[in-house]
């Protein structure tokens, strides 16, 4: 079980063959690294799973393979067109997953010597613009970044749009996700310079079909991040989920959507202040916290309804009875923060 999302394991993979799986997109979502947080978004794992299989099909008629195999309805496994009412469940076809050994350091030997059939240890995160609070300023400030490994000439603004996306690669199967740079990231994944420019190209087309369909809907696609792995024949495949509210920070008219808007709201409570305080401790920093309190009962309908209605709307069907997102984005910092 994840925070956000369960997987059902119905046959185990092999490095000859992969496996099948179920992902369950659950109502739960988390913020500041708590996990599950003590109330759930209503609809939020139907309309992650609807969303993630529009864009699953998009891309696989561009010809870009992913692990993505149907939705499920009634035990059935069927295409989105296919589907009669709102499901969470999502079939998809399996990889192994095999972390390295941190006895001593990050050892990726494991995996380097068995990579296929496997997934690729690194999360590969596509930045369109620069928003307060991005990492790439610390980075730079610290000098784990310089300006050409961003291709710029000159230190970026807060909210600053790029010309032509960035790349950034961090880890996957670590305690804590580290941001990487070139070299490391071409020994941890073991691709050779023609895979790593496919894993670059997929990504840009992603990228592109994500900001084109967002863009219909008013919505600015400000960066995401996706997962690959490697099939039994060493071919890409794209895994996990793309293109939804968890997976892609979006903006309308400069404020944040989905459940960026929760994060604002717990900044304002002095239990944020508890978290940020504990986790200086370290290890086990939860146990010196209280509990979060919950969302109120307007702010958690209305990222409900963001989700819903950024679901209808990029796909085009009424699966849920909720206000036209324009509307619902109009009004909910204003009456809800």
């Amino acid at each position: 079980m994840g925070s956000v999302k369960d997987l059902h394991i119905i046959k185990e993979p092999s490095p000859d063959e992969l496996g099948i799986g179920r992902f369950v997109f659950s109502d739960r979502y988390s913020v500041f690294d708590w996990g599950e947080m003590p109330d759930h978004i209503p609809h939020k794992g139907e309309a992650i799973a609807l969303l993630g299989a529009h864009f699953f099909e998009e891309l696989e008629e561009s010809g870009i393979s992913t692990h993505y195999v149907g939705l499920i309805e009634e035990g059935m496994v069927k295409k989105l067109s296919d589907i009669r009412k709102p499901v969470n469940q999502m079939g998809v076809k399996l990889l192994r997953v095999i972390g390295p050994d941190h006895s001593d350091g990050y050892d990726y030997s494991a995996y380097l010597d068995n990579r296929r059939g496997a997934l690729i240890p690194l999360e590969v995160i596509y930045r369109n613009s620069l928003p307060e609070g991005s990492s790439v300023f610390k980075r730079l400030k610290n000098g784990d970044i310089a300006l050409h490994d961003i291709g710029m000439d000159k230190f970026p603004t807060p909210g600053q749009t790029l010309e032509g996306s960035i790349f950034d690669f961090s880890t996957k199967l670590e305690a804590s996700d580290r941001y990487l740079d070139m070299e490391e990231t071409k020994k941890i994944s073991g691709l050779d310079d023609e895979d790593f420019q496919k894993v670059r190209d997929i990504t840009a087309e992603v990228n592109r079909l994500i900001t084109k369909n967002f863009q219909k809907i008013g919505l600015k696609n400000e960066d995401g991040k996706l997962e690959f792995g490697l099939d039994p024949d060493g071919h890409l495949i794209l895994v996990d989920v793309v293109g939804t509210l968890d997976e892609c920070r979006f903006t309308y008219q400069g404020q944040p959507v989905s459940k960026e808007i929760a994060r604002i709201y717990y900044r304002k409570t002095p239990w944020y202040s508890a978290v940020e305080k504990a986790k200086s401790r370290g290890p086990g920093w939860r146990d010196h916290c209280p509990n979060p309190p919950p969302l109120p009962d307007g702010l958690r309908e209305a990222i409900s309804w963001i989700y819903c209605s950024c679901t209808n709307e990029i796909t085009g069907r009424d699966w849920f009875a909720v206000p036209p997102l324009k509307r619902v984005l109009e009004t909910v910092w204003e009456d809800v923060l």
